[in-house]
């Protein structure tokens, strides 16, 4: 089942990081890293594993980058939680970084856990080609830069004092980098890491990372926020435009399923490799949190 089989990687990626972190220090710093590490459903490192198993390239080799999406992940999510960005108390059900130490502490815990990301990507253990290491290492940077993620969360921030309520197709490019950049990444490392055309996982990506960002607008609107482990309605109350405001969330659920449609059907060349991913797709849409 899909569920066990998400739920047996995201411990090999938890062990994973707490090997790697058994080495650092234990301060403060290290410990929030920990912190933020901890939990979550690791759907982009599921999406590098099983990417890089169409290939049949083999988990020793695929957790190394699987564990650098989640740290840059981790990054981004402590960094979005502090008061100057989205200001959020509770993240994955326990406290945030800064309300559990504090500013500072999750300010540098988010740079370490960016750093600790491409350390873990140029690792040699990747691959034994430094072309390919290099090229996971660029496309990581643009795609958690200012091309790609930071650009996104900037529009976001912009979104909320702009005059003019965002567009459609405002949101599409917002969340294309916010949400859709480092998913991008995640689905095409496996071609990547196998030195193979990346042009149906892209397809693939393109498809997941705006149903991903649609259903974070549903679960917004009618979500469980214990389920979900964080404040919900933070869009309404911040007067942001989202796929459910313009669309409805009739005509968003179907855009969301169409979207899912044309993810199963990029990479069904594959065929029953593919399984696994086309379930990843089909939960995106129906997870709770």
């Amino acid at each position: 089942m899909f569920s066990q089989q998400l739920e047996q990687n995201a411990t090999a990626i938890q062990q994973h990081l707490d090997e790697v972190l058994s080495h650092y220090d234990d301060v403060n710093v290290v410990q929030a890293m920990r912190h933020s590490l901890s939990g979550g459903k690791r759907l982009r490192a599921f999406l590098v594993v099983k990417s890089a198993e169409l290939f049949d390239i083999g988990l020793a080799q695929s957790i190394w980058p699987a564990c650098a999406i989640e740290a840059v992940h981790a990054y981004s999510l402590v960094h979005d939680d502090l008061p100057c960005m989205d200001d959020d108390d509770v993240r994955r059900g326990q406290p945030t970084v800064h309300k559990k130490w504090d500013e500072a502490t999750a300010v540098l815990a988010g740079d370490a856990l960016q750093t600790l990301g491409f350390e873990l990507v140029l690792n040699p253990m990747t691959s034994d080609h430094p072309s390919v290491r290099n090229a996971l290492a660029l496309a990581l940077a643009k795609a958690s830069g200012a091309q790609g993620m930071v650009l996104g969360q900037a529009l976001d921030i912009a979104a909320e004092t702009a005059r003019e309520p965002l567009t459609l197709d405002d949101i599409v490019t917002l969340q294309r980098g916010k949400t859709g950049a480092l998913i991008e990444w995640s689905a095409t490392a496996g071609p990547v890491l196998a030195q193979s055309d990346i042009a149906p996982l892209r397809r693939y990506a393109e498809a997941i990372g705006l149903a991903f960002q649609i259903a974070d607008d549903i679960l917004d609107v009618q979500g469980d926020a214990a389920k979900a482990g964080k404040r919900l309605n933070k869009d309404e109350e911040a007067g942001k435009a989202t796929f459910v405001s313009l669309l409805g969330l009739d005509e968003a659920k179907k855009r969301a399923k169409e979207l899912i449609q044309t993810a199963c059907d990029a990479v069904s060349p594959f065929g029953v490799r593919a399984i696994a991913l086309q379930e990843c797709a089909r939960f995106i849409v129906s997870r709770e949190s």
